[in-house]
């Protein structure tokens, strides 16, 4: 009984470290790259542009129309990991135990859904993952962070705009939020100066039309300018401190 006691308590410990980490990964780095239906040599191709621009973090979604999209998304994630050590990766669109617990076998270190459900955030917390779950309201994004979201994603932020975060942050102004949705080199850092720590960003950094294209190098440029942005704007607020 003992042993076991003490088995189970360093595989917690150890996944605590590595949840840990990750959220300080998120808090310096900021930017999330979002990658949907990217698989194989593109994902490698895109993965190595984005870490040249500065990106340390990568979200693989899981493809719900996709009958084998737990297989191809766990697939790519443990891919990912065993070719970009230096980087740090998740699963996204995550909406079952089944699909954490796959991510997780992977290597994902966080695991991001598009809504909220509280039983989802628990289950991940309690496989030492970093949950960031989506929500759109006041009352969701309470829902989230008081089930222990170590992030809450505000969806779709663009769509929301500015003048409702700066609504919704003057009260809650304790719960670290990530704008996804329609965010670019254009509004990045008027939605960290407005109250996001941060943001998922899908079509600027993973353009299928420039990964088909092999156009790589414009890949890392953008990169390159969206870390640039997130970087001024932390050293603004002391984020970085």
């Amino acid at each position: 009984m003992e042993s076991r006691f003490v088995i189970e308590l360093s595989y917690n410990t150890r996944y605590k470290c590595m949840s840990d980490s990750v959220v300080d990964l998120i808090a310096a780095r900021g930017i999330i790259a979002i990658c949907r239906k990217i698989y194989g040599a593109n994902l490698i191709g895109l993965a190595n542009a984005l870490q040249k621009g500065g990106v340390k973090l990568m979200e693989v979604t899981f493809d719900q129309s996709d009958p084998d999209c737990v297989s191809r998304t766990s697939e790519a994630i443990a891919q990912l990991c065993a070719s970009f050590p230096d980087m740090q990766f998740g699963a996204g669109t995550v909406l079952t135990r089944e699909q954490v617990d796959a991510a997780r076998s992977a290597g994902a270190g966080f695991i991001i859904s598009p809504n909220t459900d509280v039983d989802l955030v628990r289950y991940t917390k309690k496989q030492g993952l970093v949950s960031i779950p989506g929500a759109m309201t006041p009352t969701e994004i309470m829902s989230a962070h008081d089930a222990g979201a170590d992030y809450v994603k505000l969806f779709p932020a663009n769509y929301l705009g500015l003048k409702y975060l700066k609504d919704v942050t003057a009260p809650i102004n304790h719960v670290k939020l990530l704008a996804t949705g329609g965010i670019s080199a254009d509004n990045l850092g008027d939605f960290l100066r407005a109250g996001c720590r941060g943001a998922g960003i899908s079509s600027t950094l993973c353009d299928k039309a420039r990964i088909l294209a092999g156009d790589w190098d414009t890949l890392t440029r953008t990169a390159r300018e969206l870390v640039s942005i997130f970087n001024t704007v932390a050293e603004e607020k002391g984020w970085q401190k």
